[in-house]
């Protein structure tokens, strides 16, 4: 008789009690299910409606278990909680409400409130190292950490995208109290925690997925992953969906930062994603929902989720600091001022626009709020997806860049910025993976491919050169210094702009409105915002060598400007070559109703 009749299962190992544990698997293409614990138990699991095995069982926390599929193969619970390891081994029963939480009551802070900052965790040390720079990050004005995914992937070392048991923690950062921990720590902080999840697709190793639930893909449609995730099915979605759920419940993350959702073939699943987080989570909380969209569907910014990376303004800040033209920048190679001055005053460069491949690309965005883009500098895939990985200071003039960070931190756009920006880092962050065997070769064949299209790699010889992303050094490489001691001028540099931020755009975050961008110049642009407070910000910008001719605003009171003294200048006409000038105008005074009036 079955043990339920609603139509869907809790993926997983779930807890029932102290002592019992309920196992559910769905394997639609298997006859017979067991779960095989460490101390030798062989549990048949009872086939129910729709593909389902389930049991209940009297089972601890900390149990290790896998599942056998039609006696031929064990394979780990694609729900698994923890893995005693990596991805081949036992997966761990796991007790949610074991770790004591210091601060509960914390409800997390309002999105304008927001200046993100993206690191990686096994490149910090794990779990417990990254408590480590907690106090240093809130001393320089930064409000919330993003991690890059944690879902357990093959080996000890990966940027987390290839991980194939979503609700895992990877093992070798540490178990999920530590993480919880980590969690718990930055709260206490003030410090928000944001995790970057993968929806789209299952890494190359260790996902027997296709041996035992073929209905998780779609043959018919492909990624560049392999076939698609198949979120037509009710089973899929909420594999999904519980995923992010229990990030935000479980986890008490205060955010999800939803990776390549233009992979998604079914739309409507991320906003019944949004929809079954907005309902499952205290209305009291602040819950941040942010995606990567290559199709920059603005529409999606106004169904549940509230932002999207804003790879449009990277692209053509990148050329204009670097001229670099080559692959994706070709787009930005033309006109990368107007671009960034459509950026500016309308969120996405590419709003229905024809790309160089002959496409369209984007929805119109102009009516969504500055905050509804997050803008960057760099981050891991700008930086990493680079040859050698250098960042960004290694590549252009230090005064453009210094000019840029202020437009990246006092711009009315949610900024974000990658570990290491604040010391200028001079160590690279490398594609790194530890695969083995055949699957390593195609690795670094692919990774050294995907560079032919750049005029420094065309010769296959020169691609040889690239770093082998499965060597051990590669990745030791890749670990940036940041000692809480450390000193550097860029790093005052964002401590500045970042108090100003906190105390003149913050607060009146909320209600603004972008009020237009002008070109001045090839490199230069002026661009202004209304401010919920009824202020304007205004930012003159100059990233070219030459001085611009442009004119002041009377009366503006000047809140950063870079180099110094640059202001003079202005005041005689002239916009100086690597130029930031970043003013506010109060807001004029409320008039009282004509009755009033004396």
């Amino acid at each position: 008789m079955p043990l339920r009749t609603l139509e869907t299962w809790p993926h997983g190992a779930i807890m029932l009690d102290a002592e019992h544990t309920r196992f559910a698997l769905w394997a639609p293409d298997a006859f017979f299910v067991s779960v095989e614990l460490e101390d030798g138990q062989s549990l048949p699991l009872l086939p129910q409606a729709d593909g389902w095995f389930v049991i209940n069982a009297r089972c601890a926390a900390g149990t290790r278990y896998r599942y056998n599929i039609d006696g031929e193969l064990e394979v780990p619970d694609p729900a698994s909680r923890a893995q005693a390891g990596d991805i081949h081994l036992h997966s761990v029963v796991v007790d949610p409400l074991a770790y004591q939480w210091q601060h509960s009551t914390w409800l997390g802070r309002p999105w304008n409130e927001a200046v993100i900052y993206e690191l990686h965790v096994g490149a910090l040390g794990g779990f417990s190292d990254v408590e480590k720079h907690l106090a240093r990050l809130v001393e320089l004005g930064v409000t919330a950490i993003e991690l890059m995914p944690l879902a357990q992937f093959p080996g000890d070392r990966n940027w987390g995208y290839d991980g194939v048991l979503p609700y895992a923690p990877q093992s070798s950062y540490g178990t999920p109290e530590q993480l919880k921990h980590l969690i718990d720590t930055a709260h206490g902080h003030g410090l928000a925690v944001i995790l970057d999840v993968v929806y789209n697709h299952f890494g190359p190793d260790g996902n027997y997925l296709h041996r035992y639930a073929k209905g998780f893909f779609r043959e018919d449609k492909h990624t560049p992953w392999g076939a698609a995730i198949d979120f037509r099915r009710r089973e899929v979605r909420d594999f999904f969906i519980e995923n992010a759920l229990m990030w935000l419940l479980e986890y008490r993350f205060d955010g999800l930062r939803l990776d390549a959702v233009h992979a998604i073939e079914s739309p409507d699943f991320l906003q019944e994603l949004a929809q079954r987080v907005r309902q499952q989570t205290d209305p009291a909380r602040h819950v941040w929902l942010t995606v990567e969209n290559e199709h920059n569907q603005a529409s999606l910014l106004q169904e549940g989720f509230d932002a999207q990376w804003n790879d449009d303004g990277h692209n053509a800040l990148h050329v204009l600091l670097t001229g670099e033209t080559d692959a994706y920048y070709a787009d930005y190679a033309d006109h990368p001022t107007e671009q960034l001055a459509r950026c500016l005053s309308q969120g996405f460069v590419f709003q229905g626009h024809v790309t160089r491949h002959g496409t369209t690309r984007g929805e119109p965005s102009g009516h969504l709020p500055p905050s509804a883009f997050v803008l960057f500098l760099q981050n891991h895939d700008q930086i990493g997806n680079r040859a050698f990985g250098e960042r960004l200071h290694q590549l252009t003039h230090r005064d453009a860049l210094k000019a840029a960070t202020a437009l990246l931190l006092l711009s009315p756009m949610i900024p974000l910025m990658f570990m290491g920006d604040e010391f200028a880092a001079e160590e690279p962050f490398l594609f790194f993976t530890s695969h083995h065997g055949e699957l390593a070769k195609l690795v670094r064949e692919g990774r050294r491919n995907e560079f032919a299209a750049f005029s420094a790699f065309t010769d296959p010889h020169k691609r040889e050169q690239i770093p082998d992303p499965n060597a051990r050094q590669t990745f030791e490489a890749s670990r940036p210094k940041l000692a809480a001691t450390r000193q550097s001028a860029m790093q005052g540099l964002y401590h500045q702009l970042l108090r100003i931020r906190h105390q003149h755009i913050i607060p009146h975050l909320p209600g603004t409105y972008a009020l237009g961008a002008e070109v001045l110049a090839e490199g230069a642009v002026t661009a202004r915002w209304q401010l919920g407070n009824g202020s304007q910000l205004r930012i003159d910008l100059n990233l070219s060598d030459t001085p611009v001719v442009h004119s002041p605003q009377a009366d503006a009171s000047l809140l950063f400007e870079h180099p110094p003294q640059s202001a003079g200048l202005l005041e005689q006409g002239t916009l100086a070559p690597y130029c930031a000038l970043v003013s506010l105008t109060a807001a004029a005074p409320m008039l009282p109703p004509d009755g009033e009036r004396q």
